[in-house]
């Protein structure tokens, strides 16, 4: 190789060095800048979601949730247009959650005998609900504006599909091994463990006013817990 030949092998070796830093200082810099707006608007979500849950739609304000984030007012309007979209990105978020967790638990319980599944489940149930009032106040407030803003999140009902399908797994075990009744509708089962969850958050406050028990304190919610998967169990066993 001539002297010349090295020196230009040399030359274009160094702008491809060169172009391969710059390659990785954009996309270093632009995965930054993804990561911040990410951070960003999960701050807004989880702000929102507090503020909503409290207040409700006409109740929280725009300006108190900018206050509260690492965000502005401007930013909010950015990132989801206006107040009801907020409001439907933070029930969006909510029911994705829950469901989310429904799916995670159906791996583990997907073994089980049918009763215990069954059982595991409804445990699971009542622990989210326990432990995420703010989704519980959230469905209080959209049933306050009779469903008007759910029905606009996209993709809600294939998701929720899932739960049922999970439930109606676990019934056709329970038949097949001769533990369960054949006429158990999973919607209608659904329907029973969410309303007996639920009424452990959604009237903690009140029941309390009205007859001295604190649904909320731990002794109190082990014993419902219980006493809820018990009441379900008894329904659907033959």
């Amino acid at each position: 190789m001539s002297p010349i030949e090295f020196r230009q092998l040399h030359i274009k070796s160094e702008i491809a060095q060169s172009r391969g830093t710059e390659l990785a200082r954009v996309k270093k810099s632009a995965d930054a800048r993804s990561n911040d707006a990410d951070e960003t608007r999960n701050n807004i979500l989880a702000v929102a979601t507090r503020e909503f849950a409290d207040k409700g739609l006409a109740g929280a304000r725009i300006d108190e949730i900018a206050e509260k984030t690492n965000s502005s007012k401007r930013m909010i309007y950015y990132y989801f247009g206006g107040k009801e979209e907020l409001y439907r990105a933070v029930l969006e978020q909510a029911y994705v959650r829950i469901r989310g967790r429904e799916e995670e638990a159906e791996e583990r319980f997907r073994e089980l005998p049918a009763e215990q599944a069954l059982r595991a489940q409804i445990g699971q149930t009542f622990d989210y609900h326990a432990n995420n009032p703010d989704f519980v106040r959230l469905v209080m407030n959209e049933n306050i504006h009779h469903g008007e803003h759910i029905g606009h999140v996209p993709g809600l009902k294939e998701r929720n599909r899932s739960v049922i399908a999970q439930l109606r797994a676990i019934i056709d075990k329970g038949i097949a091994d001769g533990v369960f009744r054949k006429d158990i509708d999973p919607i209608e089962l659904h329907m029973s463990i969410s309303a007996l969850c639920f009424y452990n958050v959604s009237n903690r406050y009140t029941f309390n006013a009205n007859f001295g028990v604190d649904m909320g304190a731990p002794k109190a919610m082990k014993k419902r817990r219980d006493q809820v998967a018990e009441i379900i169990l008894a329904w659907v066993k033959r």
